[in-house]
């Protein structure tokens, strides 16, 4: 039995406090959006009876979900142990549906109670799932469609001192028109990064399976680490005709919301799982495509706001990644009272109890930098009512 099971989670106070963006370090496109100019930050705070506390970030506009099904459960399940919580929270999002943001809202409440039941026990994360040790790999991630070849280099610089062995960059730019381009940066990140350090790229679902095969004939298939999402996340069809006749790592997940997606990605050829924990139904749901990918022998990584989650790829075996997206997470960091350390290409998670990353919510008052706070007290909650599906 895992040790969260056991757990007993009497929630009297929820807050929901959003920070104030900050600047990206070089405003950032992929194929599809941005640029990005500025990148913010929400976070859960559950408070139990006795004070202690769990946090995580959250989306910040999807409260009726929040208030309707998830909320209500956790409030008035006195004395009833996260075995069976996790249950109830789960199947009070059927109607909303398990592949949108009312999957994502339960990983992100899922990941702040992991916080909560860490903390009380004055254990960091890592510890408390046992995963055995406190260093995963990173791989540096940027290179917009939009950045000129001086921004790319001067990225790729900062990957490159911090010891990287693997940079992602972007693919597909002005929704797909211009491979070109793309081939033409792609060569000459190559060049830059020497034969030390890996490349893969990132298409953000923007071509077709003969797009695709046309990019990697011109950029050269033994280049590549991975080839990230090149065509729609939903098309499994394609997907599997594109894995069929390349041999170049493709990789997807980062699109979905639940775990009982991934076996039929494996299942349609692909070599590379990318499950983001705040984008899933909860941290049993990641660890779930963990193991497949595990068990299949294929490669793994996984992003998101991977300061906070990097303390969960420790739990695979080494060579799995923790993906580091530079330009818009690196200002975030100045919120922060302790997260991970960067250094010799992989992150060093800190000893603190809980998650790796700690607000600095004394700085965050003193600044003025909380730009919206709601918050739910449990006698202002109604129970759980279902809504009736027809």
């Amino acid at each position: 039995m895992c040790r969260i099971d056991s757990e007993i989670f009497n929630i009297v106070r929820i807050r929901i406090r959003s920070l104030q963006p900050v600047k990206t370090v070089t405003p950032f496109q992929d194929a599809t959006m941005g640029p990005f100019a500025t990148y913010g930050i929400s976070i859960i705070t559950i408070e139990d009876e006795n004070g202690n506390i769990g946090e995580a970030p959250i989306f910040q506009t999807y409260t009726n979900i929040l208030e309707s099904s998830l909320f209500p459960i956790l409030f008035h399940s006195h004395n009833i142990s996260y075995k069976e919580i996790y249950p109830k929270l789960y199947w009070s999002i059927r109607n909303e549906g398990f592949k949108g943001p009312a999957s994502a809202l339960l990983g992100q409440v899922d990941l702040a109670l992991y916080d909560l039941a860490a903390r009380r026990r004055n254990m960091p994360l890592y510890n408390y799932i046992e995963a055995g040790r406190s260093e995963v790999e990173m791989y540096g991630s940027g290179g917009g469609v939009n950045y000129s070849y001086q921004q790319l280099e001067e990225e790729i610089a900062v990957f490159t001192k911090a010891g990287a062995r693997c940079y992602k960059m972007k693919v597909g730019k002005d929704f797909g028109t211009k491979m070109n381009e793309d081939i033409e940066r792609v060569k000459f990140v190559k060049q830059l990064l020497g034969k030390d350090i890996k490349l893969a790229v990132d298409a953000n679902q923007i071509w077709s399976c003969n797009d695709a095969l046309r990019f990697l004939d011109a950029v050269g298939e033994d280049n590549l680490h991975w080839f990230e999402e090149p065509i729609h996340s939903a098309s499994y069809e394609q997907i599997e005709a594109l894995c069929k006749r390349t041999n170049v790592t493709i990789a997807y997940g980062e699109s979905e919301r639940t775990s009982k997606i991934f076996p039929t990605l494996v299942n349609s050829g692909v070599r590379h799982l990318q499950p983001v924990p705040t984008q899933i139904g909860g941290v049993k749901e990641w660890m779930e495509v963990k193991d497949l990918a595990q068990r299949n022998g294929i490669s793994f990584s996984s992003g998101g706001y991977s300061l906070y989650t990097s303390f969960l790829v420790a739990s695979g075996p080494e060579g799995y990644y923790v993906e580091y997206l530079y330009s818009l997470m690196h200002g975030l960091e100045k919120y922060f009272l302790h997260y991970p350390s960067w250094k010799e290409g992989k992150f060093f998670l800190p000893e603190i109890a809980g998650l790796p990353v700690r607000i600095n919510w004394d700085y965050c008052h003193r600044e003025n930098l909380i730009t919206a706070q709601m918050v739910w007290e449990k006698r202002n909650v109604p129970k759980y009512k279902p809504s009736v599906s027809i």
